[in-house]
């Protein structure tokens, strides 16, 4: 049997909660859909929500208290420490700088280019989108993934999931619906990346590469 290749994952929460994203990630691991190895969860908060689902799924030992500064240099000692080959940002909110973007990924909860950047994340994403269904701008919204650059959400988008916004939307009911999606496919489109299935150079300008018949865009039913 291969050896499974080692995924870190980054994900904030909050000092109360959260953690939701990393929780189903371990539990897809163990279930066989993401064929990774979980090597580490690491938050900016040492007792918050992603130290709780660590505790409460039994992986306090792969819990990591990241507090900062995160710098290049930071971000790379802890993949060295963890001897990571996939880094997958799950709700992480900080700036990742020095990582290889072939190899790091993030999950946004709303369209790319135009609902991403800094300070563009949870509810603020999805009250813009519902700002822009008011004003007849969109008719959907969408869960997208892309590869990790150190610009917030400036990566080659690998997998855009649209979803209809609904006339009886609110940002919190949308928010419910686009996080149930999320936690539906991360695990599956991680997978495709950490098996090489889906890779990209990290080179600005080439060509993200598919296996064949792989649609990068799709729409929620």
């Amino acid at each position: 049997m291969s050896k499974q290749p080692r995924l870190l994952i980054l994900a904030s929460g909050t000092e109360t909660g959260g953690g939701s994203g990393a929780r189903e990630l371990v539990l897809q691991a163990r279930q066989g859909v993401l064929g990774a190895n979980i090597v580490g969860i690491a938050s900016q908060h040492e007792r918050g929500g992603v130290s709780l689902v660590c505790e409460e799924l039994c992986t306090r030992e792969r819990f990591i208290h990241f507090p900062g500064p995160w710098t290049a240099e930071a971000y790379q000692r802890l993949v060295r420490e963890t001897k990571a080959d996939f880094v997958a940002c799950s709700g992480w909110l900080k700036l990742v700088l020095g990582l290889d973007p072939a190899t790091t990924t993030n999950i946004h909860p709303g369209p790319l280019p135009a609902f991403g950047g800094k300070g563009m994340y949870g509810r603020h994403v999805h009250e813009a989108v519902m700002a822009a269904y008011a004003s007849k701008k969109i008719a959907h919204t969408a869960i997208c993934m892309h590869f990790v650059t150190p610009v917030y959400d400036d990566g080659p988008v690998f997998f855009r999931l649209n979803i209809l916004v609904l006339p009886s939307d609110t940002p919190e009911s949308l928010a419910t619906r686009v996080n149930m999606l999320e936690h539906r496919w991360q695990s599956r489109m991680t997978n495709l990346i950490v098996t090489g299935q889906i890779s990209w150079s990290g080179v600005p300008g080439d060509s993200v590469i598919y296996p064949p018949g792989y649609s990068p865009v799709l729409w929620a039913t």
